[in-house]
Parts: C-alpha cells; sequence; structure tokens
C-alpha cells in the first residue's frame, strides 16, 4: 500500500494563519496543535528535542519553507504540523523568511522514511504552482488537497 502526504496529517493539524512572529514561538504553536491533537504525549519535552536540533542544525529555509524537526521516541509514527505566515518568519542566521513550516516528529526506527517524507515536500514546495496553492489556500481541506498529488513511497 502506497502512503501520500495526507495521510501523515489532517485539517486539524494545519494553522493557516500563525500568530508568532519568532521561530521558536511559531515551532511551539504549531507542536502546541499537534499535541491538541493526541499527536505527541509529551509536547514540552519534543519542543525542546526541536530546540535542540534547531540550535545545533538551524533549518534552511529554501523557496519560503523550512522543515524543524526532531528524531524522538516521543511518537511512534511520523508526525507532521504544518504552519503558514504570509510576513514569514524569519530563520536561522540570515534571517531569511519562512512562510510554510513543517515541524516533522520522526521516530529513531523511520528515519529513512523521514528523508523520503521531507524529499517530497521539498519537491512539492519547488513546485511554483503547487507552493502557490499552498500559500493562497483558503482552507486547511485546499492545503492539503495540494499536497495530496504525491504519493510517498509504495509500501510492502
Amino acid at each position: 500500500m502506497a502512503i501520500a502526504l495526507a495521510d501523515l496529517l489532517d485539517e486539524k493539524q494545519v494553522i493557516l494563519r500563525l500568530r508568532s512572529r519568532k521561530p521558536a514561538n511559531a515551532i511551539r504553536e504549531i507542536v502546541q496543535v499537534l499535541a491538541h491533537n493526541g499527536k505527541i504525549d509529551m509536547p514540552e519535552t519534543f519542543l525542546e528535542q526541536v530546540f535542540a536540533r534547531e540550535r545545533a542544525h538551524p533549518s534552511v529555509v529554501e523557496n519560503g519553507v523550512a522543515f524543524p524537526h526532531a528524531r524522538t521516541d516521543l511518537v511512534n509514527q511520523i508526525v507532521l504540523g504544518i504552519g503558514r505566515s504570509r510576513a514569514g518568519i524569519p530563520f536561522g542566521q540570515s534571517g531569511t523568511r519562512a512562510h510554510l513550516i513543517f515541524v516533522i516528529g520522526v521516530p529513531q526506527q523511520l528515519v529513512n522514511d523521514y528523508l523520503i517524507c521531507v524529499g517530497t515536500l521539498a519537491r512539492l514546495a519547488k513546485d511554483e504552482a503547487i507552493r502557490s496553492t499552498l500559500l493562497h489556500a483558503e482552507t486547511p481541506r485546499e492545503f492539503l488537497d495540494a499536497l495530496a498529488v504525491e504519493t510517498l513511497y509504495p509500501g510492502p
């Protein structure tokens, strides 16, 4: 069975209007949504793991997209929360603005699946038409439909 990006999240895990203007606050806002939806049991611990990863290896923003993440035992499947900021949130030392932030929690045993997931998301974000749809979607369903065009990887 194939797994689509849409299988990793639902409309409740998409924030179309992030209130935050700083990276740490935006990540926290997205993690709170994941926790509220039962995707992460220990959100503060997970958040600290994401922040530790960001300190060691800051997310690079390409095409206005950032992928802060943590490899963690706090999740048993890949979890994905998304935030969108019209103004953009400056990431890293360069301060490049991210308009789309994909916060990802990855179990240690699924690192290869994570790489496929991020590669697929990055490829989608490079597509101008898809990126435009993501940036202008008026509902979480419209946003997810733009991502659902891709199959991540075939199953067994």
